[in-house]
């Protein structure tokens, strides 16, 4: 591939991650006001929020087979549509039984853009043959943040959810539209995709999502209950409910833009453990002084902490050759997912039971298992 198609491809790429993140941290920061809109408890909340992973379970053992055999370009266009219908929709929820329905088919739609999107990473790094992809987490980050930032600024204004969400899908439509004939073709290969049967992890796949699971068990507590715990927990004043959230997206997006950079100067295995360190500090200040300034920070620490471990995951996956990579990305992304998706459930449930700080003290050990898991592994140097 030429220097300039190859450059429209990234930027193309870049787009389509900066859209999901947008899309998934709209979504993140409503979610104070659906809960109180909807009247939900704690446990209530985590029940629904249980319908999001249920719709990435439920896709997650095709995704990498389907995008294998029909290539990731053309289920990426396609799945990123289906997202932001969601997306709209749960705008509109007037009753828990939709916000459910909505959060399962969001969740099915997410886990095949997910997948395609970072095969599309892999298979581009691979042409550039240098290390990018941690760059395109960065800028779901970005994303992420934008949406976070959008939707402080909808809260302030006065825009309800039913304004607010169809009207980041519409502009991610208008991304898909642009981009979707710059994203790389399917890619040829000599192995031929595998029935579309589930399988259970093994070997080093298994071990990475482990690593993968516990790293997104934290993403997920903080897109989904930071902005609950500094509005309950902290008792902060509305303007400041989603300064968490925005603090923790700004530090991941960085420490992802810095990435390759440190994984090529202390080593991959040396940066996923201190990062494993970093998510246990992090969470253990936002327990231990619940205060506004030091639980900002911590949220800091804790997106330098999960910054770079997922990407280079993903790009250790990737690149084994006895798989196709977007098997070995689903794989060790589906892995991961259930410990994003779940995590945020399993979080209101400890909370009914206990409050908050506790459940936010009991994942903060997902970073000692982290520091734990990756020394044990000797295909990451």
């Amino acid at each position: 591939m030429t220097e300039q198609p190859r450059g429209k491809a990234r930027i193309a790429l870049g787009l389509y991650f900066f859209a999901m993140g947008l899309c998934f941290g709209s979504w993140a920061s409503r979610i104070p006001d659906i809960k109180a809109a909807l009247n939900l408890s704690e446990g209530a909340l985590g029940s629904i929020l249980l319908m999001l992973p249920l719709g990435q379970m439920t896709m997650m053992p095709f995704s990498g087979r389907i995008a294998a055999r029909f290539g990731s370009k053309s289920i990426l266009r396609i799945a990123i549509m289906g997202y932001v219908l969601m997306l709209s929709l749960i705008g509109q929820v007037t009753a828990s039984w939709q916000l459910a329905g909505c959060l399962y088919f969001f969740g099915m739609c997410g886990n095949l853009c997910n997948i395609s999107v970072n095969t599309q990473g892999v298979q581009l790094e691979k042409i550039y043959a240098r290390p990018i992809f941690s760059s395109f987490h960065g800028i779901w980050s970005v994303g992420g943040f934008s949406g976070a930032a959008i939707g402080l600024l909808m809260m302030k204004n006065g825009w309800s959810p039913s304004v607010h969400l169809p009207s980041i899908a519409g502009l991610i439509v208008l991304v898909n539209l642009f981009s979707q004939g710059f994203l790389l073709p399917k890619a040829v290969t000599t192995t031929t995709p595998p029935k579309l049967k589930f399988r259970m992890p093994k070997g080093i796949l298994l071990q990475l999502g482990i690593i993968c699971f516990c790293c997104m068990s934290v993403e997920g507590c903080m897109f989904d209950w930071s902005g609950v715990y500094f509005k309950e927990i902290i008792q902060t004043e509305e303007r400041f409910v989603s300064l968490g959230y925005a603090a923790f997206m700004i530090t991941m997006a960085t420490g992802r833009f810095l990435g390759d950079r440190l994984a090529e100067r202390f080593g991959r295995k040396n940066m996923v453990t201190y990062s494993g360190l970093m998510i246990f500090s992090g969470l253990m200040l936002l327990v231990t002084i619940p205060h506004l300034v030091y639980s900002t920070i911590g949220c800091m620490i804790i997106g330098f902490g999960v910054s770079s471990i997922v990407p280079l995951l993903y790009s250790t996956a990737g690149r084994l050759k006895m798989i196709p990579s977007s098997i070995a990305i689903a794989t060790v992304a589906g892995t991961g997912y259930f410990g994003f998706l779940m995590g945020p459930p399993i979080i209101g449930y400890i909370a009914e039971l206990t409050g908050l700080r506790i459940s936010f003290a009991l994942i903060a050990m997902a970073g000692l298992l982290i520091t734990y898991l990756i020394r044990r592994i000797s295909i990451i140097s």
